[in-house]
C-alpha cells in the first residue's frame, strides 16, 4: 500500500509541475491569441454585474483586449470567497481563514470601476442596470455574472439562520457554515445516530459536492472506528447522483459498498428541527425520516433580480428557475445581442463550477470583443465542466466532461475515474492557485 502511494505522489508531482508549467507560460507560447495582439480602440460602455469568479475574469480579460473601454462591476461584496475550497472546510481539512481572507480589491483589474452595490433591476431595451442605491448604469454591452440564489426558503420550516447547528448543515451557506458543519459532524460521528444527505431537483453549481459531503462523513467515521455507530442514507430528488453515467454508477456502487441506504425521488420539502424529522416527497407520497445530522442541498435558482427580469428564459427547461436566456455556445443573449453571460446564472445544461467560468469568461468576453470588432463570434463554449469528485478522505476522481456528457480526459495514461491521492491533491493543493491566477486574467481558455 505504501508502494502504491508513493507511485501515486510521484504522479500528481509531475502533473502538478505541467499545470505550473502551463500557468508560467499563460502569456507566452501558450497565450490566449488576444493577449499577444494589440488591443483594439473603443470608448464602449461595458457594465459587468456581479463581482464573482465570472465577473472579475471577464473584467480581467477585457482590460487586456480593450484600450479605452469604460468597464464597471458591480458587485456589493468586499469579500471574495473561494468557494471550492469550502469543502475542505467542512471536512476538517483546513480552517474558514484559508478561504475567506481575500479582499475583492485585489483582484478587481486597476482601472475597472468598482460600484459597491447591488442591481435592483435590469432594462435591457434600454441599455440600463439600476442599482439599489439608485444610480442607473448606462450601457453598450452587458455582462450577467450573478451567480445564483440558494433557495433554503423553499424548504418548509428551514431558515438559513438554523444552519451550522442541531445537526442541520450545509456546505453551500458559507465558509462559517462550512466549519460549523465540520463541528457537527465531528459530534455526530462520536455520538451516532440517523445521518442524511440530500440532492436536490434544480440545476445545481459543484454537482458533486453534496456527494463529497456524503463520502467524507463516511470515511471520516471509518477512520474513527465508529462507521458502526451511524445509520446513512443518500436521498436524491431525482433518479440519479450524477449527469455523466459512468461516475453516476461509480458513486451509487461506492456508496452501497460502503453501507448507505440510497434513496431516489426523494425530494426534501420540509424539516422539523424540534422532533429532528424529515419530509421527503416521493411517487409513492410523503415519507418522514428521522436525522440527528442532515446535509440540506437547496433548490437552486438564478437571482430573483434576473429571474423576473426580460433576460430571464421565458419558456424551456430553464424558464422555472429563470436562468439566463443565453446561446449555450456563444453565451450570447438570444434577444439582447449586446448582453452575455457567465457562470451560474446561465441557463445552459451544464457548467456551474469554477472550471466552467475558467473557459465561459474568456469567451464571452472574446465574444463581445469580435462584437465591437463588428467580426464574427468564432469562439465556442462545449460546455467543458471538471469536479474532483472526493470518495474518501485522501482520495478523489478527477471528472471532466462537456455539453455531450463523455468523460474527457486530460492525462490520458491515468484513468481519472479511478478515485487516488493525486486527484485529492490537485484539488486540494493545485486548483486554488489556479483559479487566482484565472482571476487575474493570465490562464488561457
Amino acid at each position: 500500500m505504501g508502494h502504491r502511494m508513493n507511485i501515486e505522489r510521484r504522479d500528481f508531482l509531475k502533473s502538478l509541475g505541467l499545470l505550473g508549467a502551463t500557468t508560467a507560460v499563460g502569456t507566452t507560447a501558450m497565450a490566449h491569441p488576444r493577449d499577444v495582439r494589440a488591443a483594439v480602440k473603443t470608448r464602449a460602455r461595458i457594465v459587468i454585474v456581479g463581482g464573482g469568479a465570472g465577473g472579475i475574469t471577464a473584467a480581467a480579460k477585457l482590460n487586456k483586449w480593450l484600450d479605452g473601454a469604460q468597464i464597471t462591476i458591480v458587485e456589493p461584496r468586499e469579500t471574495h470567497w473561494y468557494q471550492p475550497g469550502w469543502v475542505f472546510v467542512a471536512a476538517g481539512v483546513h480552517d474558514a481563514a484559508w478561504t475567506t481572507a481575500t479582499p475583492n480589491a485585489d483582484y478587481i483589474p486597476r482601472g475597472v470601476r468598482w460600484v459597491k452595490d447591488s442591481v435592483a433591476g435590469f432594462e435591457p431595451e434600454a441599455n440600463k442596470v439600476l442599482t439599489q442605491g439608485g444610480e442607473t448604469l448606462e450601457y453598450d454591452y452587458l455582462i450577467v455574472a450573478t451567480g445564483l440564489k440558494l433557495d433554503y426558503a423553499a424548504i418548509e420550516g428551514l431558515t438559513r439562520d438554523m444552519l451550522g447547528r442541531d445537526g442541520l448543515v450545509s456546505v453551500y451557506a458559507g465558509p462559517d457554515q462550512a466549519a460549523a458543519m465540520w463541528t457537527e459532524m465531528q459530534s455526530f460521528i462520536q455520538k451516532g445516530g440517523d445521518g442524511l444527505f440530500t440532492l436536490p431537483h434544480t440545476p445545481l453549481k459543484c454537482a458533486g459536492a453534496p456527494l463529497k459531503m456524503g463520502f467524507l462523513t463516511e470515511s471520516h467515521a471509518r477512520n474513527a472506528k465508529r462507521r458502526e455507530a451511524l445509520n446513512l442514507t443518500f436521498n436524491s430528488s431525482i433518479d440519479k447522483l450524477f449527469s455523466v453515467k459512468p461516475i453516476n454508477d461509480l458513486a451509487d456502487r461506492l456508496f452501497r459498498e460502503r453501507g448507505f441506504t440510497m434513496n431516489y425521488q426523494h425530494r426534501l420539502k420540509a424539516v422539523d428541527a424540534e422532533r429532528k424529522e424529515a419530509v421527503f416527497a416521493t411517487p409513492e407520497g410523503d415519507k418522514t425520516l428521522h436525522y440527528d445530522f442532515l446535509h440540506i442541498v437547496p433548490p437552486m435558482t438564478a437571482p430573483d433580480v434576473v429571474k423576473h427580469s426580460a433576460l430571464a428564459w421565458k419558456e424551456g427547461p430553464f424558464a422555472a428557475g429563470g436562468w439566463l436566456e443565453v446561446d449555450k455556445h456563444t453565451l450570447q443573449h438570444l434577444r439582447f445581442p449586446n448582453v452575455f453571460g457567465v457562470g451560474d446564472v446561465n441557463g445552459t445544461p451544464i457548467g456551474k463550477t469554477a472550471a466552467s467560468v475558467k473557459f465561459q469568461a474568456p469567451i464571452a468576453a472574446e465574444n463581445l470583443v469580435s462584437l465591437i470588432e463588428d467580426k464574427p463570434m468564432d469562439r465556442k463554449y462545449d460546455g467543458y465542466t471538471s469536479c474532483p469528485l472526493i470518495t474518501e478522505v485522501g482520495k478523489a476522481a478527477l471528472v471532466e466532461f462537456g455539453y455531450d456528457l463523455k468523460l474527457i480526459q486530460t492525462f490520458p495514461l491515468v484513468d481519472q475515474t479511478v478515485p487516488r491521492w493525486a486527484w485529492w491533491a490537485l484539488d486540494l493543493y493545485a486548483i486554488k492557485p489556479l483559479y487566482e491566477q484565472m482571476l487575474k486574467g493570465r490562464i488561457p481558455a
